[in-house]
């Protein structure tokens, strides 16, 4: 992490029509919380501008709008600029105008930051040629139908490549804020900006991405809590206890509401999920057995494996030769079913 900068931090935010407004908001907040005591908003140590290619008012996916913006200031005003992006409605989502202004920013070294389909503009501008692209799993199949010359990185919550960062969006957002605001304010900074969204702790760009659950058929407060904190911690493994204690049960409580709603302990439940979301790994990403194991936090890769053939009847190595054909609903987020979750 590089040190404080005294001269603060500006940032350019190129807002794309349709954004997504989450990940604007989240950003856009953390940089206003660290940019003045208290809750005052006056850019002194963060500076911000909402930019456009013609200067109009930015219309976020929602049908809310982003006013006043300005018409494309130099790049190297900047910090760093930021592109947001949001609904995937046509093949090209960018004008010739963003384009020429994202790279004229990369002739001149102002690094470039993709938030959510952001990502997508820099490809469509020729200015990811062989990154590494951090996108949300959600668009995971989208980025790869449209750009098969991209890997695309949909296992964590955002990349630093330099002059290059990428982001999948959503709350991640801040987090990526947040890494920015310590690199150039310091650390403080950054924890008051997310102590006040109500942000326990910023996570690092390596901590895995929360794939989705069903919970419609989750009644029970506790138990959609505890999932809620095992899906967002699939790279660790959570102590029953622990676990009881942070979702305000005992550890047998926890153990009859699980088995009553879902018919497994929390303990079996938290290790198919983390079964499948290495099973997903191990089908869209290029990490080795070992680092796929230790990301759904198996201690060791022969305790990771013996689970998984266990778990689905083939062994990890069976994926990787392409021995076995897999069913969608092993496969895709939306069908991270467990249980009873699968009626």
């Amino acid at each position: 992490m590089a040190l404080a900068n005294i001269q603060g931090l500006s940032v350019g935010f190129i807002l794309l029509p349709r954004f997504t407004l989450l990940p604007f908001a989240g950003f856009v907040d953390c940089l206003r919380l660290a940019a003045d005591e208290g809750d005052m908003s006056r850019q002194l140590r963060c500076h911000w501008t909402f930019m456009t290619s013609d200067g109009e008012s930015a219309l976020s996916s929602s049908g809310a709008a982003i006013s006043p913006c300005e018409t494309y200031q130099p790049p190297e005003n900047f910090d760093y600029l930021v592109v947001i992006a949001g609904v995937l409605k046509d093949r090209e989502m960018v004008d010739r105008a963003t384009i020429d202004y994202l790279k004229q920013a990369d002739r001149l070294g102002v690094p470039l930051v993709g938030i959510c389909t952001g990502v997508f503009a820099l490809i469509q501008a020729g200015l990811m040629h062989r990154r590494r692209c951090c996108v949300s799993w959600y668009h995971h199949g989208d980025l790869v139908k449209r750009f098969a010359d991209i890997t695309p990185v949909s296992d964590q919550l955002f990349i630093d490549d330099g002059d290059r960062l990428t982001c999948a969006g959503g709350i991640a957002s801040a987090d990526l804020a947040a890494y920015l605001v310590e690199r150039h304010l310091g650390r403080a900074w950054a924890k008051k900006s997310l102590h006040i969204m109500l942000i326990d702790e910023a996570r690092q760009g390596n901590h895995p991405q929360p794939h989705p659950l069903v919970l419609n058929k989750v009644d029970n407060r506790q138990v959609r809590k505890a999932i809620s904190l095992i899906e967002q911690h699939l790279g660790e493994l959570i102590p029953i206890d622990e676990l009881a204690e942070r979702v305000g049960c005992s550890r047998r409580a926890l153990e009859r509401h699980f088995r009553e709603t879902l018919g497994v302990s929390p303990q079996k439940f938290s290790r198919d999920l983390r079964l499948r979301y290495g099973l997903w790994l191990l089908n869209f990403t290029k990490k080795s057995i070992t680092e796929v194991g230790e990301r759904c936090g198996f201690s060791d890769t022969a305790h990771f494996s013996r689970n998984f053939k266990d778990t689905f009847g083939y062994s990890p190595s069976d994926i990787r030769r392409g021995d076995v054909l897999l069913q969608k609903d092993l496969v895709d987020p939306f069908f991270l079913h467990i249980g009873k979750l699968d009626g």
